[in-house]
């Protein structure tokens, strides 16, 4: 038996799926702008903002409330923070009412919606399987290996997001029997809309948030146009390369995909993608998933519920719900694109 794994720091850096593009034609004038960056949420972020006012000391200001706001999401929405809200949370006694963020709230409610809207494809419950099929915060310790059906069957039984119970009124959380909640779905398309809302705060018509490939793209670029954003090629032996060319502005968009992390076991790839309702990887051949929406957060877990739900399905629920969505589908041939009728206005 032979396995085959990308390591995790690889896969985090070749899962940009997005290609971020701020183009300009030769000799064309771009408008004046600044581009701030750094690290966070175990990915990096990226902000291009067009102001007249450049100065390093009005920039460096911005830098840190950006970094507070970042730094601040991660201490409330982090699994890999031992006393991040999140994880007290999660240790939380079954059936304790706990009083939680309006952030954190914000999210779980949202999380909640999806995972209704698709039929349960999108549950941020899903952890404990994640780690058992080895693709998870503890799987660093885990050889990988096909779980017995059994254990599938056992950690399962622990994954169910209607467990979590809300009250609007107090803002608290709470769970009906042990579950684990995981956000790494939803909580960088969060952060950019937070960023995206500081920056409109401070007066910023015209920008770029993109954390870890989830984006917020408002106004025009440094070219006086919409935003022009590259969907990448779904495959690993075409880093860089165009699939298709997207015009956007006042939007959100993000990617999912499901090429670039699995293993392999008698030949058989397994994805990292772990469909919370049967227990095992996708195995449709569905590779890529953009969609487009007013929100990151809505787009980003929008993107991984669809991803789950497989092309056929994932297209109906774009067409009913008039969701902007456009699919990349592995065949013999290369790739097929199918894409709902709302997402026609951005292509290029």
């Amino acid at each position: 038996m032979s396995f085959v794994k990308i390591s995790k720091r690889a896969a985090k850096l070749l899962f940009l799926f997005v290609a971020i593009s701020v183009l300009s034609s030769c000799g064309e004038q771009l408008q004046s702008h600044f581009k701030l960056s750094g690290s966070t949420m175990g990915t990096t972020y990226h902000v291009t903002i067009l102001s007249e006012d450049t100065s390093s000391e009005g920039q460096q200001q911005l830098q840190k409330v950006i970094d507070q706001q970042l730094q601040l999401i991660n201490q409330q929405m982090s699994t890999y923070i031992s006393d991040s809200e999140l994880s007290r949370l999660n240790g939380a006694i079954v059936g304790e009412a706990m009083p939680v963020s309006v952030n954190l709230f914000d999210v779980l409610i949202l999380s909640l919606e999806l995972g209704w809207l698709s039929n349960g494809a999108f549950d941020i419950t899903v952890g404990p399987l994640v780690n058992l099929w080895g693709f998870g915060p503890s799987s660093l310790e885990q050889p990988n290996k096909i779980p017995t059906a059994s254990n599938i069957e056992r950690e399962l039984a622990a994954v169910d997001f209607q467990a979590i119970v809300f009250d609007l009124e107090g803002r608290t959380v709470t769970k009906r029997k042990s579950v684990k909640i995981d956000l790494s779905a939803i909580a960088k398309g969060y952060a950019v809309d937070k960023i995206a809302e500081l920056l409109k705060y401070a007066g910023y018509q015209d920008f770029m948030v993109e954390v870890g490939g989830e984006l917020s793209l408002q106004g025009n670029s440094p070219r006086a146009r919409p935003w022009l954003i590259a969907i990448e090629v779904p495959e690993a032996a075409s880093i860089g390369q165009v699939q298709q060319a997207l015009s956007l502005s006042n939007v959100s968009l993000a990617t999912s995909g499901n090429y670039r992390n699995y293993f392999e076991h008698d030949g058989k790839r397994y994805s990292h993608t772990i469909d919370p309702r049967s227990g095992y990887p996708i195995s449709h051949n569905l590779a890529s998933v953009t969609v487009v929406a007013e929100n990151a957060a809505y787009a980003d877990g929008l993107a991984t519920a669809i991803t789950v739900m497989g092309p056929e399905q994932g297209l109906q629920l774009a067409q009913q719900q008039g969701l902007a969505v456009y699919l990349l589908v592995k065949t013999e041939q290369g790739f097929d694109a199918i894409y709902s009728d709302a997402f026609k206005v951005y292509l290029q």
